[in-house]
């Protein structure tokens, strides 16, 4: 079997010849990781979330390392959507045309959200978008938004009303029970979702005896949160029947696997890369190998592993 066909996935609007996707905020806008190798490699890419306006974020520090994987509190710094529109996302589609890019779309009321999204798909470089309800490190809207099931759902209904492109929700782990809202954004009409973002944490300073963060908390990502992110795949799939790109401590082959028997018809990877700048591409590379010991033939199998 081609190892091609063996890696490819298709999700509504992605035809992608592997499953593996760099994470909103890991990649910018795909001019920095450009420099460490060739991205043709990816399945796809998710762009930074984009606001209606520019934002420069939190003030620094905004990450710090610590023993269980990597804070951050960036504060959606970016460049407003139309900057990306008119700059960011035509330079992939000129270095990268065969590349499905994801927008991301964030805001801080129903009706920024639906401006962006409408804004971000009418451009002819991006195939899905996903819908960032979810970030931790922000004073109002995003995880405020993602944590109410109703206001998932109305507000999932009026982006896909003027989105020309499928809409990925991406799910916030910050809550009790993660069902609800998965279900919330499915009759809001979601062509998938992304599940999940980081989880709030805090660090401190022993010698200043002040937080590592500027903004004191901030979103924790990395290995240590895979378990959990698996076990809310799970809890997910076992309700929902639309797909999911699963993301949340992905630094090897064989998380990749697991992450698809859980539930996730694709991946996203994240804080590895700022651990190894190559850790993405070695992963695909490192997947038909792991598959072969494995005895998987392709990974779509892999999708209908239930337990």
């Amino acid at each position: 079997m081609m190892e091609n066909n063996r890696l490819a996935v298709e999700l509504p609007g992605l035809k992608l010849k592997n499953p593996v996707i760099p994470s909103s905020g890991c990649c910018w806008y795909g001019q920095e990781i450009a420099k460490n190798y060739n991205l043709n490699l990816l399945g796809s890419l998710v762009i930074k979330s984009t606001t209606l306006h520019a934002r420069a974020g939190n003030p620094k520090p905004r990450t710090c390392n610590t023993t269980a994987g990597w804070l951050n509190a960036n504060g959606l710094n970016n460049t407003g959507v139309d900057d990306v529109v008119a700059t960011k996302l035509p330079w992939l589609g000129k270095h990268y045309p065969n590349l499905p890019v994801i927008g991301s779309a964030a805001g801080f009321s129903e009706e920024e959200y639906v401006e962006v999204v409408k804004r971000m798909s009418a451009s002819p470089y991006v195939s899905a978008i996903e819908l960032n309800v979810s970030c931790p490190n922000v004073k109002h809207g995003g995880l405020a938004m993602g944590t109410d099931p109703e206001v998932v759902e109305r507000l999932t209904k009026e982006c896909v009303a003027v989105s020309k492109v499928p809409l990925y929700v991406k799910l916030t782990p910050n809550i009790t029970n993660i069902v609800p809202i998965a279900q919330a954004a499915e009759r809001g009409g979601a062509s998938g979702l992304t599940m999940i973002n980081t989880l709030t944490g805090l660090a401190i300073n022993l010698r200043t005896r002040k937080p590592m963060l500027s903004n004191v908390t901030g979103g924790l990502s990395g290995h240590a949160i895979k378990p959990i992110a698996l076990r809310m795949i799970h809890q997910v799939r076992s309700v929902s029947h639309i797909p999911i790109i699963g993301v949340g401590g992905v630094e090897s082959a064989e998380d990749v696997l697991e992450m698809m028997m859980a539930g996730a018809n694709a991946v996203e990877v994240g804080s590895a890369s700022f651990h190894d700048p190559l850790a993405i591409p070695k992963i695909i590379a490192n997947l038909p190998a792991v598959m072969d010991y494995y005895g998987v033939k392709k990974l779509t199998d892999l999708w209908e592993v239930r337990f």
